[in-house]
């Protein structure tokens, strides 16, 4: 089985890039082969990885608008069983160009369906809007994981993200789901960060995953070193904390190896 998880989000800084880059890293350790995708013109999923965006020769861009072979722009990264297909600038233009084409909202859907019988997982960071790039993500995907800071305002804007998934699933993917409400950048020491784990979990309950994403030093400088977290340091609680939340999606969806892989690569 393979499938396409998106992590979408229309407001910035809820920790998206961060959880695309270590929730496919996690998948890739656990021995899973995983396709992580940059759908964002910021490319920071892209830097974040160890790639600079200005030396990318082809991306997604460049498969939606041009209709090259995913297979050219994809890339391996120093992670066993993880590849990158990724962004660059170029993307910002790539929802005005579209505007005018057929089909526009399963462009992304050809691209990764050429592909995916190569992976069991692939992650998509979507941008932080609800623009076409966002949504051709939502069409190619079969589900998404929703991040939500613990911090103040964290429920605003979700409802109206919530409303464009369900439109999406009655208009363009009727098979989208919600995989889940992932709570990021908790910090056990305020009020406010269990006040909005409490309320998040009241308001949707089921939806919510088990695993919290704790604030984490390790966790916020491994980009700058153009790796995952766990390849910056597996033992820190910011790779624990997504080793677990890997482990919650795959035996969700039944797909969990055995306990001693789990163990080994928090080890």
């Amino acid at each position: 089985m393979s499938k396409i998880i998106a992590l979408a989000n229309q407001k910035g800084g809820v920790g998206k890039t961060t959880s695309s880059i270590n929730l496919a890293a996690s998948l890739a350790v656990l021995e899973f082969k995983t396709l992580l995708v940059d759908a964002d013109p910021q490319a920071n999923t892209t830097s974040g990885i160890g790639f600079d965006p200005r030396n990318i020769q082809n991306s997604i861009y460049e498969c939606i608008i041009n209709n090259i072979d995913p297979h050219t722009a994809i890339i391996k990264t120093d992670t066993p069983n993880l590849d990158l297909l990724p962004a660059h600038i170029d993307l910002v233009g790539a929802e005005i160009e579209m505007i005018n084409l057929e089909e526009r909202e399963y462009k992304m859907k050809a691209v990764l369906e050429s592909v995916r019988a190569e992976y069991d997982f692939i992650i998509i960071d979507c941008s932080p809007s609800l623009g076409l790039i966002t949504i051709n993500a939502l069409t190619a995907a079969d589900s998404v994981i929703i991040p939500v800071q613990c911090e103040y305002f964290a429920l605003e804007g979700l409802g109206k993200l919530l409303n464009t998934i369900k439109i999406v699933q009655n208009r363009l993917n009727t098979q989208l789901e919600v995989e889940g409400i992932l709570l990021t950048m908790y910090d056990v020491r305020l009020r406010l960060s269990n006040q909005v784990v409490e309320e998040v979990r009241t308001h949707f309950e089921e939806m919510v995953f088990d695993t919290i994403i704790q604030r984490n030093t390790r966790l916020s400088e491994a980009p700058s070193f153009g790796v995952s977290v766990i390849m910056h340091d597996a033992t820190c609680k910011g790779a624990i904390n997504y080793l677990n939340l890997a482990r919650e999606i795959l035996s969700k969806n039944g797909l969990i190896k055995d306990e001693l892989t789990a163990t080994t690569a928090i080890a």
